[in-house]
């Protein structure tokens, strides 16, 4: 090589280096946070990609949820009305989020509201024509000649307050825990509720007691008369603590169930529901089988999960929210696979699914969580697992 070259060859790697040293940093900076991330607003920190010896930071991901509310009473059920959200509270009242504006009305019982344990002012469901008429179905316990009971009313709204038009259905056996309380509309217009064995384990076999049962009844709660058997609201029965329902687009109905406590514990289900059908509580459970009772499509073995609140999926899959598991759970009957898709927010009640989007309440202020400052909370999923 001549002496020019040599010289021409120093000139460019001495430049080449000063280059390379002007696009390194003296020390680390940490990239600032979004200057329009909202302050509730839950988000995972974004990983760094290099690409040819450059490094580059990918866009802020979509956060995992937004905060639509917070400081709920023990919420128990979601309700929509449009854009406008309804919220049960265990404690008995009724939250109504109209943007972000938070209201609480009262509801006026004939019978007060028993709080004790898993009771209270569970179930909470708007009425078919709501918007004309203001009314709704709720479940709620009540005490009554020194033993605990629950009842289904008809409410009526009254500006910012519920008044109880009238009782649909009385005398449920109730107790400080195992007292159900999921309502739902089926494909065939009439209301479904479901009730525990009230911890009166011999009950749910009996099918002329009302406890651990789904209920089937006319929107104003009469019997119907296609109900498997006659003059009775029972629609199956064997259950021990049911606590979620949904039906999928070939009307096929599903449950949520809460297994035996203690020992063997776990064994929590999802059962296929049939009319007349006996799901073999407490003489069968978990994968148990015996003549003319029905074994769950699933069931989560020694793990307890308490799931509670379900719904359908855009894909024919049930969703459903856990106590113990705290947890949103998916589980797909076709492959039998069950998945977390949603966790780290403690406890969680109810989900529902309005114009594709997932709503979650937490359950974090029964007693039995460990409840943050704000909670409990109506979160807005922008994104789960799978």
């Amino acid at each position: 090589m001549t002496a020019k070259k040599r010289i021409a060859a120093l000139i460019m790697i001495t430049v080449f280096l000063g280059t390379l040293a002007a696009c390194e940093p003296n020390e680390p900076s940490a990239s600032p946070p979004p200057a329009n991330a909202p302050a509730d607003a839950a988000t995972d920190k974004p990983e760094e990609v290099e690409t040819g010896g450059e490094t580059m930071e990918p866009a802020e991901p979509e956060v995992a949820y937004e905060v639509l509310a917070e400081e709920l009473r023990v919420p128990w059920v979601i309700a929509f009305d449009g854009d406008i959200v309804y919220i049960s509270e265990r404690e008995g009242s009724i939250v109504k989020l109209e943007g972000r504006e938070l209201t609480r009305q009262s509801v006026h019982l004939l019978k007060e509201v028993h709080g004790n344990g898993e009771g209270g002012f569970l179930g909470f469901l708007l009425a078919p024509d709501f918007a004309q008429s203001k009314t709704a179905y709720a479940y709620h316990t009540y005490e009554e000649n020194g033993r605990i009971w629950n009842r289904v009313v008809l409410l009526k709204q009254n500006g910012g307050q519920w008044d109880e038009v009238r009782a649909l259905l009385e005398g449920i056996p109730g107790a400080a825990n195992h007292d159900g309380g999921r309502m739902a509309f089926g494909p065939d217009k009439l209301l479904y509720v479901t009730t525990g064995d009230a911890q009166q384990r011999e009950l749910a076999q009996d099918v002329n007691s009302l406890a651990g049962k789904i209920l089937r009844m006319t929107l104003d709660g009469k019997v119907p008369s296609d109900n498997p058997f006659p003059a009775s609201y029972v629609y199956s029965y064997g259950h021990r603590n049911p606590q979620g329902l949904a039906w999928n687009d070939e009307g096929v109905m599903f449950n949520t169930e809460h297994g035996p406590s203690g020992d063997p514990g776990g064994h929590d289900e999802i059962n296929m529901i049939e009319p007349g059908s006996n799901y073999g509580w407490p003489v069968i459970y978990g994968d148990a089988r015996q003549e003319d009772m029905i074994t769950p499509v699933y069931n989560t073995g020694e793990k307890a999960i308490a799931p509670s609140g379900a719904t359908i999926d855009e894909r024919n899959r049930l969703l459903f929210a856990t106590l113990m598991g705290g947890a949103l759970y998916r589980y797909d009957p076709v492959t039998k696979e069950m998945a977390v898709v949603f966790e780290g927010e403690g406890r969680l009640r109810d989900v529902k699914i309005k114009d594709g989007r997932i709503y979650v309440i937490t359950n974090n202020t029964d007693g039995r969580g460990t409840p943050s400052e704000t909670d409990d909370r109506l979160l807005l999923l922008n994104r789960i697992n799978g």
